[in-house]
C-alpha cells in the first residue's frame, strides 16, 4: 500500500533554510540494536490477527477454499506449485507448460508472485500448496502491518501507540483484507513501506549511490511480486515530491541534485535485474497486449463506498454488496473513520506538511478512482468521471482499474491516523497536562478507537471443496501418461468450470500437465482474454454441465474429440466425483465408449484413439 513517509523533523512547520542546512546525522533515525518490547508486542498482535484472518482455511486445510473467489485461491495455489516444480526441474519459472497444454503460459504475464513462490519453493515441496499458501496469505497481512509500523515508528510518530494503529490499519485495512479473499498479491505489501521511505531520503546529501542501490533492489524485487502495486506506489510517490516542492521548494530544489543520481542509479539497477523478465513479460511466448479493449475501465469507485463498513469487518453485513456491488472493496471506510480522517485534516493542516500531503493524496487518488461514470450507491449517473476522457488502448493505462487506485487513499488515511493518535499522545508527553487537557486526550484516543474498531477484521469466509481423486493423490495416473503427454481432467479447467481439476495439478504440485486453466493469454488478434479459447470439446463439456443434459452427438462430434486430443498430445481422459458426474460420464462414454473404473475415478485410456 503507498504511504507518504517524511522525516519526523518535517511533521512540524520549519524554516526550510534551517532545515535544508541541518546536518545528516541530526536527521538520521535513531537505529534500535535490539526490537524494543513495544516493537515485539506490535509485531505479535499482527501476527495474531493475520491467524484470525485465516482461521477458516486452517478448520479444514484439505477442503476449504475462499468462497468469495474461489477461482483465484486455486490459481494461487497452483502458483505455489510452479515455484516448486520450477526449482526442483530447474525450469524457466518464468513460463510454464503445465497448464494450457501445449501453448502454457507465461507467467510474467500474469500474477505470478515469483518473488513469493520460488523462496518459498522447498516449504512448499514439503507441506504442499494449500498449507504455505494460507502460512503465507496470514503472514503477508502481519508482515505488511509491521513494515508500516517500522515506517511510522522510525520515520513519522514518536508514540508506539499511534504506529501500531497506523501499521495495524495499513496492513489489515479493508481493501487489503477485501483482496484477501484468493489474491494475497494484493496482501503482499511488504516492501512498499520500504520503497517509500527509500524514496524519500533518495535527496540525502552524499548518500546518492546507496540510496540508489538499496531503492533499486526493493523495485526490481517488488516487480515480482506486484507490478500493478508497484505502479500506484510509484504515483503516489510522485504526487507526493510534488506536493513536498511545492510547499519546501527550496529545500526541494537543496536536494535535487543528490535525489536525481539516486533516482537515476536505482531505476538502472532495477532495469537491469528486470529487464529481460519484463521484456519476457511482453515479447515472450504466449504474452499479449491489453486486456479486452480495457474491460475493467468501467470498475470505478461508488462514492457511497467510502462511507460503508466492508462485508469483512465486525461491522460490515453481506447484504450491503447487492446495493453497492461485488467487485471490489478498496475503501469502505465507514462513516467514522472517513470523519476521524477529514478532522485530523483540518486540525493538522497548519502544524503538519505529513498530514497536507495526506491530504492532497486522499484528493488525487479519489477524483482519479471514479472511473468513466460517477457511481452513488450502485447506481451510474449521467456525471462524466475522468476515465471517461482517457483512451482504453493506452500502455499501462489499459490494464488499470479505477477504483484501485483508492488503495493509495488507505495508505494516506493510515497516516493520517497515526499522525492524529501521535497529536493525542503529545498533549501528554508534554508534562503540563491540565484536566481539560486529559479529557480531552481520553476523547482523542476515544475517537481513534471509534474509528478503527468497527473495521477489525473476521476471518475469512471459505467453502468447502472436494480434494482430488485417490486416482490422482495414489499417483495411480501414472501408466496412462508417458513423458511428453497430458492428463485431461474432466471438466477442462477454464476460469468458469474446472475449479476442482485445476487443483488436480496444484496438488500434485505440476507432476502431469493438463489442456486449458485459469490465466490470460492471447486472443485471436493478440489482445489478452481469459483462459484458453475453448475448443470444441471443452464446449460440449461445458454445455452439458451448464444443462444436465447429453446433447445429440454426431459423427463430426466424435471426429473433433479425437482432433482435439491429438492437438492437446492426451493419453488419458480423467472423470472424479463431481455434481455434474452422471451427465459428464455419459457424455464422454458417448464419444470416448466404455471407461475402466480406476479406484474413484472413471478412466478412458485415449492412446488407441490418438497414436
Amino acid at each position: 500500500m503507498a504511504v507518504p513517509v517524511v522525516d519526523p523533523s518535517l511533521t512540524q512547520e520549519t524554516d526550510p533554510k534551517q532545515e535544508s542546512r541541518r546536518a545528516p546525522a541530526e536527521r538520521r533515525p535513531r537505529r534500535w540494536s535490539r526490537p524494543a518490547r513495544a516493537d515485539l508486542l506490535a509485531i505479535g498482535a499482527y501476527v495474531l490477527i493475520g491467524v484470525l484472518v485465516c482461521a477458516n482455511y486452517w478448520a479444514d486445510i484439505s477442503h476449504r477454499v475462499s468462497s468469495h473467489l474461489p477461482t483465484d485461491h486455486s490459481w494461487f495455489e497452483w502458483l505455489f506449485s510452479h515455484g516448486a516444480y520450477s526449482l526442483r526441474h530447474l525450469e524457466n519459472p518464468l513460463f510454464s507448460a503445465r497448464q494450457n497444454a501445449p501453448d502454457g503460459v507465461n507467467m510474467m504475464a500474469n500474477t505470478s508472485l515469483l518473488g513469493v513462490t520460488l523462496p518459498l519453493a522447498p516449504l512448499t515441496m514439503l507441506l504442499g500448496p494449500q498449507v504455505v499458501y494460507s502460512l503465507y496469505l496470514g503472514g503477508a497481512l502481519a508482515a505488511t502491518a509491521a513494515t508500516s509500523y517500522w515506517m511510522l515508528s522510525r520515520h513519522l510518530v514518536r508514540s508506539r501507540g499511534a504506529a501500531f494503529a497506523g501499521g495495524a490499519f495499513l496492513g489489515f485495512a479493508p481493501g487489503i483484507i477485501h483482496h484477501a479473499n484468493g489474491q494475497p498479491n494484493f496482501v503482499s505489501n511488504f516492501l512498499l513501506p520500504l520503497i517509500v521511505v527509500r524514496v524519500l531520503r533518495l535527496g540525502e546529501p552524499g548518500r546518492w549511490l546507496r540510496n540508489g542501490i538499496v531503492l533499486g533492489l526493493l523495485v526490481a524485487y517488488q516487480i515480482f511480486i506486484n507490478e500493478e502495486m508497484l505502479l500506484l506506489t510509484a504515483l503516489a510517490c510522485l504526487v507526493i515530491v510534488v506536493a513536498y516542492a511545492v510547499q519546501r521548494p527550496r529545500a526541494a530544489l537543496a536536494r535535487l541534485r543528490p535525489f536525481g543520481l539516486a533516482l537515476g542509479t536505482g531505476g538502472g539497477l532495477a532495469l537491469l535485474l528486470t529487464g529481460y523478465p519484463i521484456w519476457f513479460q511482453f515479447n515472450g511466448p504466449q504474452s499479449y497486449r491489453g486486456l479486452q479493449g480495457g474491460v475493467f475501465h468501467s470498475w470505478g469507485e461508488d462514492l457511497a463506498a467510502f462511507v460503508t463498513f466492508p462485508r469483512d469487518s465486525i461491522a460490515g453485513v453481506e447484504a450491503v454488496e447487492r446495493t453497492i456491488g461485488l467487485t471490489e472493496q478498496n475503501t469502505w471506510f465507514g462513516w467514522p473513520l472517513v470523519g476521524l480522517a477529514v478532522l485530523a485534516v483540518v486540525l493538522l493542516w497548519r502544524s503538519s506538511l505529513v498530514a497536507r500531503i495526506a491530504a492532497v493524496l486522499c484528493v488525487v487518488f479519489t477524483v482519479a478512482s471514479l472511473g468513466p461514470r460517477i457511481r452513488y450507491n450502485g447506481v451510474e449517473t449521467e456525471v462524466y468521471g475522468p476515465w471517461h476522457y482517457i483512451r482504453d488502448d493506452l500502455p499501462l493505462v489499459e490494464m488499470m482499474m479505477p477504483t484501485r487506485l483508492t488503495l493509495v487513499v488507505a495508505g494516506a488515511v493510515g497516516v493520517l491516523v497515526a499522525l492524529a493518535w501521535d497529536e493525542v499522545a503529545r498533549s501528554r508527553s508534554a508534562g503540563t497536562e491540565t484536566g481539560p487537557a486529559r479529557r480531552a486526550r481520553v476523547v482523542g484516543y476515544a475517537a481513534v478507537a471509534l474509528a478503527l474498531l468497527p473495521l477489525f477484521p473476521r476471518s475469512l469466509p471459505a467453502q468447502y471443496v472436494e480434494a482430488p481423486p485417490e486416482f490422482i493423490t495414489s499417483g495411480d495416473w501414472r501408466p496412462y501418461v508417458p513423458q511428453g503427454r497430458t492428463l485431461v481432467p474432466v471438466p477442462v479447467p477454464s476460469n468458469v468450470h474446472g475449479l476442482s481439476t485445476l487443483r488436480w495439478s496444484a496438488l500434485t504440485q505440476h507432476e502431469f500437465p493438463v489442456p486449458g486453466g485459469y490465466f490470460i493469454g492471447p486472443g485471436p488478434q493478440g489482445e489478452g482474454v481469459f483462459g484458453a479459447p475453448n475448443r470444441p470439446t471443452s464446449t460440449l463439456i461445458y454445455s452439458a454441465m451448464d444443462t444436465d443434459v447429453v446433447p445429440t452427438l454426431t459423427e463430426e462430434n466424435r471426429r473433433q474429440v479425437v482432433e482435439d486430443l491429438r492437438y492437446w498430445r492426451a493419453s488419458v481422459v480423467v472423470l472424479g466425483a463431481h455434481p455434474r458426474e452422471r451427465v459428464l460420464r455419459d457424455l464422454m462414454t458417448a464419444l470416448l465408449g466404455s471407461p475402466q473404473r480406476v479406484r474413484d475415478a472413471w478412466v478412458w485410456d485415449v492412446r488407441p484413439l490418438v497414436d
